[in-house]
């Protein structure tokens, strides 16, 4: 932690009636929360953004067994400010140096009746966003309570255009399209995950969202029955009930504190992606020493079969096929190899043990083979056999020299569920592990507070090349700007078998992908996962042309800019690393761009580009490879990109020598 500094302004209580609007500024003004008590001593907020209303008088409240609805009878006891202003660094991720710069105001309440009971709401407002979290005081006769509903209320002004992710259950994970909808076509019995991407319209994009999500229950949205209409749809939360009690959402013991309901803002879809509003209000690291946390690249045998051509012995699930991976590895200079499910036997057995491998695989034996080649080994779990095994596991692993662990199959997001996860990434840390959860729902800012949770899943990844026709150009720059925005996601890039829309058939070994070889380099700049698979075969890659980039990419990034974009359009993306830059460009269907390089220095670079070529728009696999000279004066380079449907451009610059 290196704080700018952190300063505290107007901590006594300042008296209110309930008629007085609380106004909270961003610390430019150009965001604005306003907090007010209804005729009924309803909490009501509304935000606004560069002038423009953004949602206006919401309702906030929760519902206890212990109280019933708190959600009118209250009135203002005192408002508390303050004022943050602190540097922070990240791990690993699309930002190295971060700043939590913005404005607090924390309203206290107090409902009268035979159960008086104390709320408070917290408030921070920030210059690309605004957040509010509750917080239950100590307060006599209540000790543990539970939750049974959440009632936080986001009323737009208009019917907006959102990007849904509409889930079947609350037991399911985030594998699904963001769908284009009007507001009002979220229906009162739905159930849609974060993020929730909204073009306002007038320069302004919405993204709801949660962060530091922390003994609770895991957010989702619906629309209120009722009082709707196209000039102010409402949103309202669900949470996510508990498996052994549907009836409650979250059991606590007070003090109890919320996760944040984050309303990320920008005048375009860029801003967004570019936004570290989440780990700013995130919990600091909590892991304690992070040095030996290696974001990186990972060799990976599942999504390919796993299919190991031409080679005298039979692949799968021994140690022939993992040395030939281990030594493709070492040959591409990448970090990890992730050995899949198969390892430990049958994962859906009962009696499943993550401590003893199949005796055709040699765990410790292979770490070590990996250690001489500079390359570390990762493994993949079932969630449920982690949860009864994760205290003898996880040290095991680091006596064997494993590096990480891939849990998988949680596929819910409720409370426990929740306390899981930060079991799991806790138990890793202190064996110096790194993790990656699949079957998961997206983030919530966790990447600060555990700094080994390096990715997760919560996304529908190229995995469903090998089943449906599912994960298509448009969906590719559609996560971008959705699922993207909440963290780090596993997509798992790097199909090399390209091949058009039309001739594209879903086949489990050997899978092919329906966008150009540039477009799948590109993902390696645009996606943003410190654990970046090459998912495809060692033979997909070796000697094929684009498969120099891939070398050269870096995992983990020092700064992010994004450049254009258009939410399931089209997007580029450049990310520095050092004093080198990469770029991404992505498309759905052919486009023709020009693309201003102002992110670039005065002076000389030199540039690789990976690009589609005419033939690309039927041969995919076809890319041209072109050196280039680029001279920046007064930040006026350009470069213009045709691609092809389904197509993209990734571009290495480095200073010039």
């Amino acid at each position: 932690m290196k704080p700018y500094a952190l300063l505290v302004l107007g901590c006594l209580a300042v008296p209110a009636q309930a008629a007085d609007p609380a106004v909270l500024k961003s610390p430019t003004g150009k965001v604005e929360v306003s907090f007010s008590l209804g005729p009924d001593g309803a909490p009501l907020y509304s935000v606004s953004y560069a002038g423009k209303p953004v949602v206006a008088d919401s309702r906030i409240g929760l519902t206890l067994r212990e109280t019933g609805p708190l959600a009118t009878g209250f009135t203002l006891l005192d408002v508390k400010r303050a004022s943050r202003d602190e540097a922070y660094t990240l791990v690993a991720g699309k930002t190295r140096e971060a700043r939590d710069r913005s404005e607090e105001m924390t309203v206290s309440l107090q409902r009268a009746g035979e159960r008086p009971f104390r709320l408070d709401v917290v408030f921070r407002a920030f210059d690309d966003g605004a957040a509010f979290r509750y917080v239950l005081p100590q307060q006599a006769g209540l000790g543990r309570v539970e939750v049974l509903s959440e009632d936080t209320r986001f009323r737009f002004l208009a019917d907006h255009k959102a990007w849904v992710l509409q889930l079947a259950s609350f037991t399911t994970s985030n594998e699904r399209e963001f769908v284009p909808m009007p507001l009002l076509g979220i229906k009162p019995e739905s159930i849609v995950g974060p993020p929730l991407t909204i073009e306002g319209g007038d320069g302004l994009v919405v993204a709801l969202a949660e962060a530091n999500l922390r003994k609770w229950s895991g957010l989702h949205f619906a629309r209120v029955e009722g009082g709707n209409d196209s000039r102010s749809p409402t949103l309202v939360t669900k949470l996510a009930p508990l498996p052994s009690d549907p009836r409650v959402a979250v059991r606590g013991v007070l003090p109890l504190v919320s996760p944040w309901r984050v309303l990320m803002l920008g005048a375009k879809p860029g801003d967004l992606v570019e936004s570290t509003i989440l780990t700013r209000l995130a919990d600091p690291n909590e892991i304690g020493d992070a040095s030996w946390i290696k974001p990186g690249k990972v060799a990976w045998d599942w999504w390919n079969g796993p299919v190991v051509p031409n080679v005298p012995w039979k692949a799968g699930m021994n140690n022939e096929t993992f040395r030939h991976f281990i030594d493709f590895a070492s040959e591409f200079g990448l970090e990890y190899v992730l050995i899949d499910a198969g390892w430990y036997g049958d994962h859906r057995d009962g009696e499943a043990d993550i401590t003893k491998p199949i005796p055709e695989m040699d765990m410790p034996g292979l770490a070590a083979y990996a250690k001489t080649k500079s390359v570390r080994l990762m493994v993949w779990l079932n969630w449920e056999t982690v949860r009864e095994q994760m205290d003898v596991a996880f040290p095991l692993y680091e006596k064997w020299g494993l590096a990480g662990v891939k849990v998988d199959y949680m596929d819910r997001k409720d409370q426990e569920i929740v306390a899981f996860y930060q079991r799991a990434a806790r138990t890793a840390a202190r064996y110096h592990l790194v993790i990656d959860f699949h079957g998961a729902y997206a983030g919530s800012g966790e990447e600060r507070t555990f700094p080994n949770w390096l990715t997760r899943e919560g996304v529908m990844g190229m995995e469903y090349a090998k089943w449906s026709d599912r994960v298509t150009p448009r969906h590719d720059v559609t996560i971008p700007f959705t699922r993207m925005l909440v963290g780090p996601m596993d997509y798992t890039p790097g199909g090399f078998r390209n091949v058009t829309a039309r001739d594209f058939a879903p086949r489990n070994d050997l899978p092919v992908v329906m966008t150009t070889r540039a477009h799948q380099l590109a993902m390696y700049v645009v996606y943003d996962s410190p654990l970046q698979m090459l998912s495809d075969t060692p033979s997909a890659y070796r000697g094929e042309p684009g498969a120099e980039f891939l070398k050269a990419v870096p995992a983990t990034w020092d700064e992010t800019r994004v450049l254009d974009g258009k939410i399931g359009e089209y997007v580029v993306i450049a990310r520095r690393r050092g004093s080198d830059w990469f770029l991404g460009a992505m498309t759905d269907g052919p486009r023709r761009l020009t693309i201003p390089l102002g992110f670039l220095a005065e002076g000389a670079f030199d540039a690789t580009v990976y690009a589609d070529v005419p033939e690309s728009a039927t041969t995919p696999t076809r890319i041209g490879i072109t050196p280039m000279k680029l001279l920046s004066k007064k930040g006026q380079a350009k470069l213009a990109l045709d691609l092809a449907p389904g197509g993209g451009t990734a571009v290495e610059i480095r200073p010039g020598r």
